[in-house]
């Protein structure tokens, strides 16, 4: 209606415009922050997430462990088999063993018994615990009322190896791993290294494969046996080991001397090993003193880590034979 803006209250200011007005940004701004991000599903005490997490860190607190931290377990100085067969594949590899978890009114079946009775032969502590609590202890794995836990492996230092090496009396020979990220090649070159009497392995300290249970099983009993190393620094752990009198040969498909014919075999050595992807690092390989080869009839074909050290070992041990 014409003349309103003439009436009682109405108040316009000359050259201003409708919607937003100077200063008021701010306002708006502050409005859409909001009140954070949203918490996390274990933060928010209403959810289930917050009490598994609070009955892991209960449990946690209960072995001597640190609580968790987002929904998995910190502590470091164990591991968890979990699963029937599992259970049974590790109690069988004679694997080290902390503790037995076993769910209150298990259901009995073989395998259940096959536990309970290798269990009691190697006198192994039981812990008897409901379902709830072994769902938190696992993070809801599939553990069938079962699990095992497995405490963490005892690593020498590179050192050490060829102190074991100086005991024994005869040349060093030693297997260092860069790269290899399958425990299950780490527990086959375990295997090959307890065969033909190598002195340790050194792998580094990261992006590498450590000794887990699944090392254990696959390494047929040879990781009680053989010690295995951890190296801040392959690189340097292997100049060390050139300054204590050794030879550090490459193993890789690229190599012009065949392992075969490798004159070194007698000598104080280190045989290094590359992921069956990349081969050696070239940090690595420009640490060798030379890189060998296992000839192969197709050279698109590879070996894994596991089988390659196996013959390579074989092929060393018989040269060392002769020369006896």
């Amino acid at each position: 209606m014409a003349g309103n803006s003439k009436r009682q209250g109405a108040v316009r200011k000359s050259g201003s415009k409708k919607g937003a007005q100077v200063g008021t940004g701010g306002h708006r701004r502050k409005a859409l922050e909001g009140k954070g991000p949203t918490p996390k599903a274990e933060d928010r005490p209403y959810h289930p997430a917050h009490k598994r997490k609070a009955a892991a860190d209960r449990e946690a607190q209960k072995r001597g462990g640190a609580p968790s931290r987002g929904g998995q377990r910190v502590a470091k100085s164990h591991e968890l088999v979990v699963g029937r067969n599992s259970v049974v594949e590790a109690l069988r590899a004679q694997i080290p063993v902390s503790a037995v978890y076993l769910a209150t009114g298990i259901d009995a079946d073989d395998r259940t018994r096959e536990i309970v009775a290798a269990v009691a032969a190697r006198s192994l502590p039981v812990k008897e615990v409901r379902k709830p609590e072994l769902d938190a202890l696992t993070d809801r794995a599939v553990h069938q009322g079962v699990a095992l836990e497995v405490p963490a492996y005892d690593y020498a230092e590179p050192d050490d190896l060829l102190d074991a090496a100086a005991g024994r009396g005869g040349a060093p020979l030693i297997v260092a791993l860069d790269g290899i990220t399958d425990p299950r090649n780490l527990g086959a070159t375990l295997r090959s290294a307890g065969a033909f009497g190598v002195d340790g392995l050194v792998v580094p300290a990261r992006r590498s494969a450590g000794v887990t249970a699944t090392a254990w099983k696959v390494s047929a009993g040879a990781a009680a046996r053989v010690p295995v190393a951890r190296a801040t620094n392959l690189v340097r752990a292997l100049q060390d080991y050139k300054k204590a009198g050794c030879f550090v040969v490459g193993l890789d498909g690229g190599g012009e001397t065949r392992v075969g014919d490798l004159e070194l075999a007698t000598d104080p050595l280190v045989v290094v090993l590359g992921s069956e992807g990349k081969g050696l690092s070239r940090l690595v390989q420009e640490t060798c003193d030379m890189v060998v080869s296992i000839p192969m009839a197709a050279s698109t074909e590879s070996l894994n880590a596991g089988t390659a050290v196996g013959i390579a070992l074989y092929e060393i041990a018989q040269r060392r034979a002769e020369r006896r």
